[in-house]
């Protein structure tokens, strides 16, 4: 007989706001890593390559972007990693000044194993802070709702827009 077999490639859930966040300008690239945002890799229009574990996100490109002739890379992370290791390698891209822009997609949930809050649970206003206070420059804030963020809830200097503007920000 004959087998037919369908198969159905990685995609993000409906309605995820990391369908519309990984997302890149024309001729760019970016670095996935573990979590649903990693979906990415396996999207032809993503122009996203699997390349390290938690922890380690855009320390490949601290790494080579000395010695490559591309200028710049995205990097994206999920609040749930940041929240735990992230800051750590965002660290370390701000003390080698590399040119890597962290797309912090938040979504609040662990949504890859089940959907459970994210460890530390903390705000998109505490992530700016935090990141602000690191000397991370510029930072923007995305979001479907930005009347959400009042100005004196962020740092100065922080803009606040809305998602249609995500390509524009990059």
């Amino acid at each position: 007989g004959l087998a037919i077999t369908a198969v159905r490639g990685a995609y993000f859930c409906s309605g995820c706001p990391h369908n519309t966040s990984t997302r890149l300008p024309e001729g760019s690239a970016a670095m996935g890593a573990t979590g649903c945002h990693g979906l990415a890799a396996f999207m032809p229009d993503r122009r996203t390559t699997p390349t390290v574990g938690m922890g380690s996100e855009g320390m490949p490109w601290v790494a080579a972007q000395t010695f490559v002739d591309t200028p710049h890379m995205f990097q994206n992370l999920g609040d749930g990693t940041y929240a735990h290791s992230g800051l750590l390698t965002i660290r370390a891209a701000v003390a080698a000044n590399s040119s890597v822009t962290y797309k912090i997609l938040y979504n609040d949930a662990v949504a890859m194993t089940g959907g459970q809050p994210a460890e530390g649970a903390m705000t998109p206003q505490q992530i700016v802070r935090e990141l602000v206070v690191e000397g991370v420059s510029p930072v923007v804030l995305v979001s479907e709702g930005p009347s959400r963020f009042r100005a004196g809830d962020l740092p100065p200097g922080v803009r606040v827009l809305h998602r249609d503007a995500l390509e524009q920000v990059q």
